[in-house]
């Protein structure tokens, strides 16, 4: 009894410490977990909460229990929650396409020596640090259709017959906002893959090139693999940006013409703030969530399953 009474005395002394660093980390973490749950995880669970009840969001009315029945509505008589889903989802396929190709193909160039490099990396990534309501303004003066840029110059190399009302026509609105949205974004993506880039070893690369790989193999075979941790941050942040657009869409076309540019963030907000159907707006911003999640969650356990092996 007294031999397992030391062991108990000894496994509880080498306890202590690892309590004790707990404690101490205590005081630090309590705020910003106390922070991290009052403007994250509140305002997110309170919209799936909502989504629930009908409430115009005035004091003067309480929230009525509706269960499903904003759902139900949502995926049967809203056409606009329909066109916002289809525009949501091309809008996150083209970004992971154009955006995350040109910004991989911009750090591959400018990685090189060259004059110049520095400059043109700060060039490529200052649109980065714009605010996308700032990057509306601009690229809606460019698209203005008579003093704007991009009808100026078909004119002047006398494609007068191409111009058109770019934000004014449900065929073109989408596109038009997209290319202001990779003008947007390649800058942040491109400094990550340049990021990654300086973790693929050089001696790998030289020792492909000694066994006579060209370019090509060098960059599936060495390059790509190196860049692994890399691409899946950019992926995963690629699709949660273009689920949650909302500054470029609203500021450019506010989700017209004729609803032809909604997304699901806008037309969440749309349905709460404007509408006043927080129940509705409430049950768009949970299927964003639900779709977020489903596509990130599954890719993270993809990728963290393939770095185990």
């Amino acid at each position: 009894m007294a031999t397992v009474a030391l062991v108990t005395e000894g496994r509880a002394k080498r306890r202590t410490p690892k309590h004790h660093r707990l404690t101490l980390a205590l005081p630090y973490l309590i705020p910003a977990v106390v922070l991290y749950g009052w403007f994250l995880l509140y305002p997110m669970l309170d919209a799936v909460r909502l989504s629930f009840f009908e409430w115009s969001g005035f004091r003067i009315q309480e929230p009525v229990w509706v269960g499903f029945d904003n759902y139900v509505r949502l995926f049967t008589q809203d056409a606009v929650f329909w066109t916002a889903f289809g525009n949501s989802v091309v809008w996150v396929i083209l970004s992971l396409i154009l955006p995350t190709g040109i910004a991989l193909i911009l750090a591959l160039g400018l990685n090189r020596k060259m004059v110049g490099r520095n400059l043109m990396r700060a060039v490529f990534y200052i649109p980065a640090v714009f605010a996308s309501i700032t990057v509306a303004a601009m690229w809606r003066w460019i698209y203005n259709p008579t003093l704007g840029f991009v009808n100026q110059f078909l004119e002047a190399v006398g494609l007068g017959a191409w111009t058109q009302s770019w934000l004014g026509d449900p065929q073109f609105a989408l596109g038009s906002i997209f290319i202001a949205n990779i003008w947007q974004a390649v800058g942040f993506s491109m400094v990550l893959f340049l990021a990654g880039l300086q973790t693929v070893p050089v001696e790998l690369i030289e020792a492909a090139k000694l066994d006579g790989a060209n370019a090509w193999q060098r960059f599936r075979a060495v390059t790509v693999p190196a860049l692994r941790p890399t691409t899946i941050v950019v992926i995963i942040l690629t699709i949660i940006n273009s689920l949650k657009v909302f500054d470029l869409v609203v500021g450019m076309t506010g989700g017209g013409p004729a609803q032809s540019t909604q997304v699901l963030a806008l037309w969440s907000y749309t349905q709460s703030f404007t509408n006043h159907q927080f129940g509705m707006g409430g049950a768009v911003a949970t299927v964003l969530l639900i779709v977020t999640l489903a596509l990130v969650i599954p890719y993270m356990a993809w990728s963290m399953k393939g770095e185990d092996r």
